[in-house]
């Protein structure tokens, strides 16, 4: 497989990257970070102004056509440079739903909307005690004529304050962990019934608690087949998760050239301590974690456009499995480098740290998926 980008999607990366070194250097994230958002309206239109949030969609509602290796590039440049923007939450998931099962009126209205940097949307589907089980849906959706009526609680919803239209997968039929009676309604942000808690997770993010009290959606809000919609939630949910691969092999790309770069720098007995033979070791060892990741992450991204379903888990669960490793290694390898330093809030290291910690958990971490793998065959 060539691993190698195309003119064009090298010439995105550059002009991504310039925009981010000149406009999110780590002051200007500290002050986004501090914003009672918690994102820049700014940088997301100038998301939008570059073409980025319409990438992976069809041109007739605003986009290009891109395919998830075009998206990689876009999330390899948001991982290095500790994006807060909802980009994966928006065009990676929410959006996808829509792209992929949405009616000709929901398309033209959300897609579009999205391309323009008008909306956001965000995924809510993890529950309490659901783990990392798509098919644990607990939450209910019943038929009142002419409205669907949502109750239940959705947990760590990442972007969903900020959201204006949410994907809330719901009970329409079966037990709390039946594959089947899964439906997907997109629940528009301030809609009665719908209550948010926001807070902080670890690396800095906005994720919301959601209860939904007797909360009623118009019919025309269920997004594909009534009861039918677990496929779906699983090829949109794998389609992010090779997102989230690209963007941790960016954010450990930066791990390593700062810690390189600081290994030259930082000087013990008279000499870099990058001179130091067992330094150099494990500079090495993450440099084989880096490759190694980007690989799993060009293969992932490329199977969830091209494969089967049962290939594209397969393919998906290890890309995972061995990113999830990689950012375990290279997080805590680049502090313990740093030394103290690693620890401060003044050296982007820390934040990098805890951004790869929460990417090796989100949609599974290397256990969830190493059993996923094995049940693939």
């Amino acid at each position: 497989m060539d691993f190698e980008y195309s003119e064009e999607q090298r010439l995105l990366a550059d002009t991504l990257k310039r925009f981010l070194t000149t406009n999110y250097s780590l002051d200007a994230r500290a002050k986004i970070l501090a914003s009672e958002a918690g994102y820049s309206e700014e940088v997301w239109a100038a998301l939008a102004e570059m073409g980025l949030l319409g990438l992976p969609y069809d041109t007739e509602y605003g986009g290009f056509g891109g395919r998830a290796v075009d998206a990689m590039i876009v999330m390899e440049a948001l991982g290095e440079g500790l994006v807060l923007e909802p980009y994966l939450a928006t065009v990676g998931l929410g959006g996808q739903f829509v792209a992929r099962a949405g009616t000709e009126a929901q398309k033209r209205r959300i897609l579009t909307a999205i391309a323009e940097g008008k909306a956001k949307l965000a995924l809510a589907q993890t529950e309490r005690g659901a783990r990392y089980d798509l098919h644990h849906v607990a939450t209910t959706a019943r038929r009142v004529v002419p409205n669907w009526v949502l109750e239940g609680e959705k947990c760590a919803v990442l972007h969903g304050g900020c959201a204006d239209v949410l994907v809330v997968p719901a009970r329409t039929a079966g037990d709390v962990t039946d594959p089947q009676g899964i439906s997907l309604f997109l629940v528009t942000q301030g809609t009665p019934g719908v209550a948010l808690q926001e807070y902080r997770t670890i690396d800095n993010l906005r994720a919301v608690d959601i209860r939904l009290s007797a909360a009623a959606v118009p019919e025309e809000a269920l997004i594909g087949p009534e009861g039918g919609g677990l496929a779906l939630l699983e090829e949109v949910v794998d389609y992010g998760t090779a997102l989230l691969c690209a963007e941790a092999v960016g954010a450990i790309r930066y791990a390593n050239e700062a810690t390189l770069a600081y290994l030259k720098s930082r000087r013990q007995f008279g000499v870099p301590i990058g001179s130091f033979q067992v330094l150099q070791h494990r500079m090495v060892d993450m440099l084989i974690s880096y490759e190694q990741s980007r690989s799993m992450a060009c293969l992932a991204c490329v199977k969830v456009d091209t494969a089967d379903a049962a290939e594209r888990r397969r393919v998906v669960s290890a890309a995972k499995i061995k990113i999830a490793d990689a950012c375990r290694h290279v997080s805590q390898e680049a502090v313990q480098l740093h030394g103290g330093m690693g620890m401060t809030e003044d050296l982007k290291i820390s934040h990098t740290f805890r951004r790869l910690t929460m990417i090796a958990q989100t949609f599974g971490d290397a256990d969830h998926h190493l059993e996923r793998f094995a049940a693939c065959g």
